[in-house]
């Protein structure tokens, strides 16, 4: 079953249950990742992400703004995304990823992050946030270039 059944499913049970609320996130999932695939972007896990930063980028500024209300209905939000995406790697798994990649690539240096991300971002397959895999990379290698 793709992501993609999975939330029509889920959407058509939460609006028999009378869930408001869901009923509003999975409508609007639904519609990203059908705009995704008919725009020919098969990656529902990379929609599922970006909705899921969406949310809690405007939770952050509902936060500064003074509105923790609305700040907390769109962390729900990005909770019940998170749901739909696969289970986020631990630090040692993506220590390991981080450790493979500048060895296979020979990167000595901060310089080389260039080719250090996109080999532990294929491998993480959507599993680690890029601002996690990027702080996790140069950490590497100011360890390597030290």
């Amino acid at each position: 079953m793709t992501t993609t059944e999975r939330v029509k499913s889920d959407l058509t049970t939460a609006m028999k249950a009378g869930e408001r609320d869901r009923v509003g996130t999975l409508r609007l999932v639904l519609s990203e990742l059908q705009k995704a695939a008919k725009d020919g972007n098969a990656d529902e896990v990379a929609v599922l992400r970006r909705e899921r930063k969406r949310r809690l980028e405007a939770a952050r500024a509902f936060r500064e703004g003074g509105r923790p209300e609305l700040a907390e209905a769109e962390e729900a939000e990005a909770v019940l995304i998170e749901a739909y995406l696969p289970a986020e790697l631990d630090d040692a798994e993506l220590q390991a990823m981080v450790a493979a990649a500048v060895a296979s690539s020979g990167a000595s240096s901060p310089r080389d992050m260039g080719k250090v991300m996109p080999l532990v971002m294929q491998q993480a397959a959507g599993r680690a946030d890029g601002r996690r895999v990027s702080e996790a990379v140069k950490a590497a290698l100011q360890g390597a270039a030290a």
